[in-house]
């Protein structure tokens, strides 16, 4: 009976890692429920991923009886409510795991290190490494605020198709926390561009007077997540930034490495 090129490749990657194909298929198919905005058919993940129905039937009568899909009354299959203790503790390690990483943006820069998860239509601060000067600043972890008076909300939103972040802000409203606020979705798209087009995004006087953030997205985060600085706009200065800009790149990008390496836990 001929295999499937799906079945081979799936066969090579499990013997190469010594994984279990059952359980490499199934977690294949939550992040492709996931990609798919969270509910789809069995037909749409039999195209998607190259797996006869019956495999991908069985899979999800496993995953369902476990509690992490549900079915729906018109037969589609959705995430289910488990994933969500999982995703909130994954979630909190991560900026547990981010906290070295962190600390050396504080070396390096001297001001208060960051990092954010888009979660929702809000940015939530997952990890803080607080800078050593006594005029610091510091948020709160688990604080949350609106995407568009933020650095980080902008570094994350600027990976977005437009669309997505007019319908975004027509959720949220845009409020203004100070005068500087950007309060228009034309006017944040176009500073998406500006982010896009410099590879970094800043927070001038938007979310409170007299603090600069300049933020970075971390490079194929496992969910949207981005890295900053944020100090008084004194010291935040434009030739700072030019300074401070390569290093937090950097860093996002070594910080990426660790989340995104199989077998491996970040380390700083």
């Amino acid at each position: 009976m001929p295999t499937s090129s799906a079945s081979t490749n799936d066969s090579a990657r499990s013997a190469a890692s010594g994984g279990v194909q059952s359980l490499e298929r199934a977690f294949d198919l939550l992040e492709r429920m996931a990609d798919a905005g969270g509910e789809v058919g069995l037909s749409e993940l039999s195209a998607s991923s190259g797996l006869p129905l019956p495999t991908i039937h069985r899979l999800m009568r496993t995953l369902v009886a476990c509690g992490y899909v549900r079915q729906q009354p018109n037969r589609r299959y959705a995430l289910g409510p488990r994933l969500i203790r999982l995703g909130e503790s994954a979630s909190r390690l991560l900026g547990t795991w981010a906290r070295p990483y962190l600390a050396r943006l504080v070396e390096e820069t001297g001001e208060t290190a960051n990092m954010a998860l888009l979660d929702g239509d809000e940015i939530v601060y997952v990890a803080q490494v607080p800078s050593k000067h006594s005029m610091r600043m510091f948020t709160e972890v688990g604080r949350r605020v609106l995407p568009h008076s933020t650095g980080v909300g902008k570094a994350l939103l600027a990976g977005f198709p437009p669309e997505e972040v007019r319908a975004l802000l027509g959720r949220t409203g845009m409020p203004a926390a100070t005068d500087r606020t950007i309060t228009t979705p034309d006017g944040f798209l176009a500073a998406l561009e500006d982010v896009r087009r410099l590879g970094y995004a800043m927070d001038d006087n938007e979310q409170e007077i007299g603090v600069r953030c300049l933020a970075v997205p971390v490079p194929d985060s496992p969910t949207a997540a981005a890295i900053s600085i944020s100090g008084p706009a004194g010291r935040v200065t434009e030739s700072a930034t030019e300074k401070i800009v390569p290093v937090l790149q950097q860093v996002a990008a070594e910080l990426s490495e660790a989340l995104t390496t199989p077998g491996t836990g970040p380390t700083g």
